[in-house]
């Protein structure tokens, strides 16, 4: 793990408070010269030369508190914790990340520590900045999908879904029944490929290397049934405004029953593997605790806000596509913490597998996307029999279709949280305004609360109870 000493700390003489104010020789208090490394204001200074104001904004600002309140939750203690204001020559900062394996490669987190215990910690964001929401506003509302699809990668569908469902309530129109239910099914799916890969990663992350294999194996079969449906294992578009792409192939049911059928042992082999695992209790429980009065404050959602005991999903409390019809179980948990987490995706898992039997079963027939030529394409087919569908195809693709002026937001419950999409139109082609809210953004607050009074041992099992996926949250 990499460390900087002292003499490398953040520049921060573009604060407004008195942080590091530079010396004589243009170097701050601790020997680094402005602009040269680092990241500004947004490092975190040691706690000694930290104002009020600037701790007030690290540790409690979104928290609703007074600087004094925020103080006192800084200084929040555990019988064998290190002193609450610790001398400056006993603690030192160091860097986790961004090339940490277990920071997803980009996300750095600046960590105040006293030998081994987490006094604060600081995520700094910007390593995979994409401009994806940029990006957005310059292409149709036809294009929206390819884009946004690439954020949250490991759950594309769900940000196709969000998007669309933010056009077609601009748009007014309806969705064909057969394309709602398919539309469940892929992302229920979804969740269930996206909750794999976090069991996989949080085992290797804490070792558990077996874990890594068998949930990536168990994951791959998902996505070759993605691929057959959509084309593509990931990044899918298939999910659009109108509808979706194509309707299901031959065989999709007999493909999905397999993976039905294949699943839940392989889920009784993990509990197996690390839930009754004396040493994977050990790690995780009692680990990263945050409560629900904080989470409710940081707008966290998802399993994190659900494993502190607040029942919250909106499928069931704010109910879109035909999830009214169908009955599953909010899981949650009791501590808010790494094993909660842990707990509450595994047995979501469990939930979309009961979710996929009923939406086999309540499968209607109809059309896939609605046949309103303002929107939908002409089907392939058509384009080699006939002019007036070629020159249709060209226009819809190369010019896109307008929307009504007006602004809209439309959320759904991603595998990570509450994922939503707010467009503002101005009647063209492509949104006005376009931005996700995304969940690892907001999520990731959460860490410093988690973190702090750990050790510096239980930081990779904190980070991996977020599940953060970076590319939503540098968007």
């Amino acid at each position: 793990m990499p460390a900087e000493s002292e003499t490398t700390m953040a520049d921060t003489t573009t604060d407004a408070d008195t942080d590091g104010q530079p010396g004589q020789d243009g170097h701050d208090v601790y020997g680094h010269h402005p602009g040269l490394t680092g990241e500004g204001a947004q490092e975190m200074a040691p706690e000694n030369v930290t104002s009020a104001a600037n701790r007030l904004r690290e540790l409690g600002g979104v928290l609703r508190l007074s600087e004094a309140e925020a103080a006192a939750l800084g200084a929040r203690m555990t019988d064998d914790s290190p002193p609450a204001s610790p001398d400056h020559d006993q603690t030192m900062l160091i860097n986790m990340g961004p090339q940490h394996p277990s920071t997803h490669g980009v996300l750095r987190l600046m960590l105040e520590l006293q030998g081994e215990t987490v006094l604060r910690t600081k995520p700094i964001l910007g390593y995979l900045h994409t401009g994806m929401e940029w990006t957005g506003e310059e292409l149709t509302y036809l294009q929206g999908a390819t884009n946004v699809t690439r954020m949250d990668y490991a759950s594309p569908l769900f940000n196709e879904l969000a998007f669309s469902m933010a056009v077609e309530k601009l748009l007014g129109v309806e969705v064909p029944e057969r394309a709602v239910w398919i539309r469940m099914l892929m992302t229920e799916m979804n969740r269930i490929s996206s909750h794999l890969l976090f069991l996989a990663t949080n085992g290797m992350d804490l070792g558990a290397v077996s874990m890594m294999l068998y949930g990536w194996r168990e994951r791959e079969e998902v996505l070759r049934f993605f691929e057959k449906v959509t084309g593509l294992r990931m990044n899918h578009n298939y999910i659009r405004p109108g509808g979706v792409a194509a309707d299901l192939p031959d065989g999709w049911r007999d493909d999905v029953l397999r993976l039905l059928e294949m699943i839940p042992p392989r889920l009784d082999e993990y509990d197996i593997l690390m839930t009754g695992q004396p040493i994977w209790r050990n790690r995780l429980q009692g680990v990263g605790v945050i409560s629900a009065a904080e989470c409710l404050a940081l707008g966290v959602s998802g399993p994190i806000l659900r494993s502190t005991g607040y029942a919250w999903d909106l499928r069931r409390d704010e109910p879109y596509l035909a999830y009214e019809d169908l009955e599953f179980d909010v899981v949650v948990g009791s501590y808010g913490d790494c094993f909660d987490r842990y707990a509450i995706r595994l047995a979501e898992v469990r939930e979309s597998i009961r979710l996929v039997h009923q939406i086999l079963e309540a499968m209607p027939t109809g059309d896939y996307r609605v046949q309103d030529k303002k929107v939908t394409p002409p089907p392939r087919a058509r384009i080699d029999e006939s002019m007036e569908a070629l020159i249709h195809h060209f226009k819809i693709f190369t010019e896109g279709f307008k929307v009504p002026e007006g602004e809209v937001y439309a959320a759904v419950e991603s595998p990570r949280g509450e994922l939503g999409c707010y467009i503002v139109s101005d009647g063209s082609s492509h949104p006005y305004r376009l931005h996700i809210r995304a969940p690892s953004f907001v999520n990731l607050q959460t860490l410093p609360h988690m973190m702090r009074g750990g050790l510096l041992a239980d930081a990779v099992a904190v980070i991996s109870s977020v599940d953060p996926i970076m590319g939503e949250v540098d968007r």
